[in-house]
């Protein structure tokens, strides 16, 4: 008698169990839906959805990560999520440029701001033409994610952000659980060269933790013309500079001397007559583009980034993607202009790199070459000190029977391709070609290497 009591009871508290949590799980899907965008102004008409919204992060109420969130074009319930971060900042020193602002609305977004008119434009490149595409503005500070203390902001720094970054991961796949099972990638570039792969790390060591209910489906990252490591990153954009005739030979012999190979210490140190040739160095580029060597001052609409925040800061803009709701108090930017201190960035990501080779991690690095911010020579100086072996040889890679750059595979997981003729942002000055090297990355197909190849 009492143990059919007591089997009645555990099968009570069974149901009540699941009961709860498929409440819980239905809050989650309706919150989602509750996201969903339709009627965003100036948008052209689409077959695809398309979610905006707030997602909160850390233990209480204080801080929320701001998230637009674009199904695949066709098929969306068969096609990969990735994830895209911007990084630097243009304006001042350290990271803090939104994914929206850039990401979206200016290089891979299905919806490209390109006028000071009142109407977005379709972009023939998206992303989302081949995978479900998740812009995030992190961290807290940046484009319309917010924090409710002030102290946030001057406690930032690349472990703060990777770890809130996982945070809202995690909360965005219960509140969209169809995804879950998705292959998961991450992109990004610039100083999305440490955020990319500090947060795969958190991803993969949570999914280590054998939490199912938390685990992070993913496969692989690509990170283009990328922040990786300080000294052979510096030392490249100089070399970069000396042998595309921007600085004199005396110019780079007086870099060499004085800043040797920007170590922080050793025989090679950087020594107190570095920081007045590097102040020289960049006024090289007071007249040209570092971030596009080649392209004319006036050669590309200099107020873009003025029409996205012109944009952005409308309120019926702002309501129909559910953003500002706590009135922030500043305007919307491009680039976060509230970031008071950024406290830690290590030298070097590279042993990241090695230990997510290691993990069986599909990895992709990526250079436009005609960046002289994060140029092609720095990324090569980075490769090349994490000792690999190449496999194939370096080799052209074709898009629409021209040379579209080149690339070499290294055995141990990682692929190294460059743009031809791209500046910083690659998909803005090469979008039909970043398409493609993100199409061949998600697919883990090599680059072609045939004129008449199948792009």
């Amino acid at each position: 008698m009492a143990s059919s009591i007591i089997s009645h009871l555990l099968r009570s508290l069974v149901l009540l169990l699941a009961a709860a949590l498929a409440r819980s799980r239905s809050v989650e899907t309706v919150q989602g839906e509750a996201d969903r965008v339709t009627a965003l102004p100036g948008q052209p008409p689409v077959k695809f959805r398309h979610y905006a919204g707030y997602v909160g992060v850390g233990s209480g109420k204080e801080k929320a990560l701001f998230y637009w969130f674009f199904e695949a074009e066709r098929r969306p319930d068969e096609k990969p999520l990735v994830l895209w971060l911007n990084g630097e900042r243009k304006r001042r020193a350290g990271p803090g440029c939104s994914s929206v602002a850039y990401g979206e609305a200016q290089e891979l977004g299905p919806f490209l701001v390109r006028s000071n008119g009142p109407n977005l434009t379709l972009n023939p490149f998206a992303w989302n033409k081949v995978a479900n595409i998740l812009f995030l503005e992190a961290p807290v500070g940046v484009g319309f994610s917010y924090t409710n203390r002030t102290s946030d902001l001057r406690e930032l720094g690349d472990r703060i952000t990777a770890k809130d970054s996982y945070s809202f991961l995690l909360s965005w796949f219960r509140r969209f659980p169809q995804f879950r099972s998705h292959d998961f990638y991450l992109a990004g570039e610039s100083y999305a060269g440490h955020y990319v792969p500090q947060l795969a790390v958190e991803i993969y060591e949570g999914n280590r933790a054998e939490r199912k209910k938390s685990f992070i489906n993913l496969k692989g990252f690509m990170i283009g013309n990328a922040v990786i490591n300080d000294a052979t990153d510096q030392m490249g954009m100089v070399e970069y500079a000396w042998s595309h005739a921007i600085i004199s030979d005396e110019l780079h012999s007086a870099i060499r001397k004085h800043c040797g190979t920007f170590q922080e210490d050793g025989d090679r140190a950087a020594g107190p007559g570095c920081s007045p040739v590097l102040r020289a160095f960049l006024r090289a580029y007071s007249d040209i583009d570092i971030y596009s060597i080649y392209t004319p001052v006036c050669g590309y609409d200099p107020c873009t980034e003025d029409y996205v925040e012109k944009y952005f800061n409308r309120e019926d803009v702002q309501i129909a993607l559910h953003a500002n709701v706590t009135r922030l108090s500043y305007q919307y930017s491009s680039c976060s202009e509230v970031i008071e201190k950024w406290n830690d960035s290590p030298a070097t990501v590279l042993p990241i790199l090695h230990k997510l080779m290691n993990a069986g991690l599909r990895i992709w690095v990526y250079s436009g070459d005609t960046d002289g911010r994060v140029p092609v020579t720095s990324t090569r100086y980075s490769i090349k000190e994490m000792r690999l072996k190449a496999k194939g040889g370096w080799r052209a890679w074709y898009y629409e029977e021209q040379v579209a750059g080149w690339f070499v595979e290294y055995e141990e997981g990682l692929t190294l391709a460059t743009v031809r003729g791209a500046g910083h942002q690659v998909p803005v000055f090469a979008p039909d070609r970043s398409l493609a090297l993100l199409s061949h990355f998600l697919h883990g197909r090599t680059l072609p290497t045939g004129r008449f190849s199948r792009s």
